[in-house]
């Protein structure tokens, strides 16, 4: 994995960052290339957002026009809440990015990691009245977790945006019906693993789906309600804490 020198000069912020903000945005740029490997990117479309610790309601977001594989750690760009680039790049960045972004960086404090994939398999997911049901172990781990969202058109009207927050509430993330799936976590990682396992999950429901003729065999809410817990435990160690070093081991491979 590439690694940006010591006394890297980021957008904004010349001679040695701040050694946290260093750590997101190598975490960021790494979850861009990790999308990218696994397909999940829409050429240059959707966007994977972290906050910056120590600088509430600014957060870094991919220029716009640059493939998922392109990112970098020194390419990501400072923007805040109401989509304005604060970091002197002058950088283009996406409406939409801060439309969907924004808003849940605002309203949500816990939710440093924001991930917006059209992924093929969560599109699928989208597009199906279902929604995601108990018949894999990866979809029982987001039980009732998952929220949803109307689709209302390619513009996020403010009107909208409230809309979007109350349907994610406290929740790990959300099927934005006939468009995609969003993910929120305490870290970069915890987010990443939160949409892998979606998309697995999604892959498997769909495929048994299609093999059963819409008929999948799905546990009962109380065991997909005791598997949840058994998985989360209390709570207090974000998903993905044992296989994010993994997934950034593999970006040497």
């Amino acid at each position: 994995r590439r690694r940006p020198p010591a006394r890297a000069d980021f957008p904004g912020r010349p001679g040695m960052p701040d050694p946290a903000e260093a750590d997101v945005r190598r975490d960021l740029a790494a979850a861009y290339r990790l999308a990218a490997r696994r397909g999940w990117d829409d050429t240059v479309w959707t966007h994977l957002s972290a906050s910056l610790p120590g600088e509430p309601g600014h957060y870094l977001l991919n220029r716009f026009g640059l493939r998922f594989a392109e990112i970098t750690a020194e390419n990501l760009v400072k923007v805040d809440v109401a989509g304005r680039v604060v970091d002197g790049s002058g950088a283009p960045v996406n409406p939409s990015g801060f439309a969907i972004h924004g808003c849940i960086h605002a309203a949500r404090a816990d939710a440093h990691c924001v991930l917006h994939l059209h992924t093929l398999w969560g599109q699928a997911l989208a597009a199906i009245p279902e929604g995601l049901l108990p018949c894999s172990q990866p979809a029982m781990r987001l039980f009732r977790r998952l929220g949803r969202h109307p689709y209302e058109g390619l513009a996020f009207t403010a009107d909208e945006q409230r809309r979007l927050v109350a349907a994610l509430g406290d929740l790990d993330g959300l099927v934005l019906e006939n468009h995609g799936i969003l993910t929120v976590g305490r870290t970069v990682g915890e987010a990443f693993v939160l949409m892998m396992l979606i998309e697995r999950a999604a892959q498997v429901q769909l495929a048994a789906m299609a093999a059963t003729g819409g008929r999948p065999l799905v546990a009962s809410d109380a065991v997909a309600a005791k598997t949840y817990r058994q998985w989360v435990g209390d709570g207090t160690a974000p998903e993905g804490t044992d296989e994010w070093p993994a997934l950034l081991r593999s970006l040497d491979d």
